[in-house]
């Protein structure tokens, strides 16, 4: 039996070259990813969690230099790997769901056409064959009268059934990764929870690894299993969703928290907790806690430091502050 992570991350650093200087703008990422497990990146806009998934797939702008330690996908190295392998692996066993369907669907072509594609080329099957699959997976996913779509173009299609037909077209080769860029961020609440509930029961019915890339902790709370918490490019607290939720120690971490309305806690018409300040500027130089500007736990020695801790409940965070939680340093 194979124990070695489906997806292993270290070190993954994303620069763009800009007029003003190089942003960084992912800087030391780490993780790993076991088969059947969800992964929630969350943190706010602009924190690195799409480009990160980019790099992933190998999809990013030219002008983008990635580096890393290591990042491997069942054994592939995914930064060595040629163009044609990475081809071959985009689509049928690493699959992304991008964040509006609108703009990742093609206008030209027909659902079925578009559906169909990625089985035609990565596995030996005939059209009909092809066709079957479709319709079975548009099925699968809860769009009736499913045979009729597939001579559909996207803009006849809601923004509901859009993201459902990028879910079927992301499982049409059964992959073993899927990458979900906040996949609801287009659709008001109700379909919002219905793709997030209908992706969630996919992925543990056909065991594949899930990485999900959110703003939203109250989604996260009830469907990760690891949750790595993003912000200014860095992951500043990482574990079992569990223990993150229980004992969150980061302040950025608490900060999201504390924004989520819980009944019981939160009296009705009372204000939600708020993170003040603004994300720094990541062009040039980047030292200390990039968090520093906003944190009301702020010392001198921010400016300089923010040393990876570990918590005995096995998550992780970056911050001087051990915060009264008994903990280890972190040397490697």
């Amino acid at each position: 039996m194979n124990d070695a992570p489906l997806l292993s991350v270290r070190g993954l650093t994303l620069d763009i070259p800009t007029s003003g200087g190089t942003l960084h703008a992912v800087r030391g990422i780490d993780f790993d990813l076991n088969r059947g497990e969800t992964l929630c990146i969350v943190g706010e806009s602009g924190s690195g969690k799409s480009l990160t998934s980019l790099a992933l797939m190998g999809l990013l702008a030219p002008k983008i230099r990635r580096t890393a330690v290591r990042m491997t996908f069942d054994g592939t190295d995914l930064q060595k790997a040629s163009r044609r392998q990475l081809r071959q692996l985009r689509g049928d066993r690493m699959s992304m769901i991008f964040q509006e369907p609108m703009t990742s669907l093609n206008p030209a072509y027909t659902i079925g056409d578009q559906l169909t594609e990625t089985l035609l080329l990565h596995k030996k099957v005939s059209r009909a064959k092809a066709r079957a699959r479709a319709i079975e997976l548009l099925e699968k996913v809860g769009i009736t009268a499913a045979e009729s779509r597939l001579s559909q173009y996207p803009h006849q299609l809601s923004g509901g059934l859009r993201q459902r037909v990028m879910i079927a077209m992301a499982l049409m080769c059964e992959p073993e990764l899927i990458i979900a860029d906040e996949p609801t961020t287009a659709l008001d609440v109700t379909i919002q929870a219905q793709i997030l509930r209908l992706l969630v029961d996919l992925q543990r019915e056909m065991n594949m690894a899930l990485i999900l890339i959110t703003h939203d902790l109250g989604v996260v709370a009830r469907v990760a299993d690891k949750v790595a918490v993003m912000y200014a490019g860095e992951l500043v607290e990482t574990g079992p969703a569990s223990a993150i939720f229980r004992n969150p120690a980061h302040p950025y971490t608490r900060g999201l928290i504390n924004c989520i309305p819980v009944p019981g806690r939160n009296e009705r018409g009372a204000r939600l907790g708020t993170i003040p300040g603004i994300v720094p500027s990541l062009v040039g130089e980047v030292t200390g806690c990039p968090f520093r500007g906003r944190c009301d736990q702020r010392v001198a020695i921010c400016d300089t430091a923010a040393p990876l801790r570990r918590l005995p409940d096995g998550h992780e965070f970056r911050c001087v502050h051990p915060d009264g939680h008994r903990h280890e340093e972190v040397t490697a």
